[in-house]
């Protein structure tokens, strides 16, 4: 059950990280809203994630996870560079997560 928490609190960090750019330095009360309760989500998940799971795991594999995802939406949906270089990174952050993943005993 723990890496179900920890998959779904990256996936809420995705759209928090997201929010983050509709909410305009939080001068835009819904999106700040929706962002900070995102957020909060986002961080119950984690921790829930961490009574089992190392903290140095789970920490690594959740940031990883926010970051490789809120990429690939800002390559698709905000038409952000999509160079090789970036694409080459995006597979190391990724082969990181899966090797923590494999070799983590929870």
């Amino acid at each position: 059950m723990a890496w179900i928490y920890l998959f779904l609190a990256g996936l809420t960090e995705i759209a928090w990280a997201i929010g983050l750019k509709y909410t305009q330095g939080w001068t835009r009360l819904w999106p700040s809203i929706i962002t900070a309760s995102l957020i909060g989500i986002s961080l119950f998940l984690l921790s829930q994630a961490l009574k089992t799971l190392p903290i140095g795991t789970g920490y690594a594999i959740w940031t990883g996870i926010g970051a490789v995802g809120t990429v690939i939406v800002g390559i698709v949906f905000f038409d952000e560079p999509k160079t090789l270089m970036r694409l080459i990174c995006i597979g190391l952050v990724l082969s990181g997560i899966i090797g923590l993943k494999l070799t983590s005993h929870a």
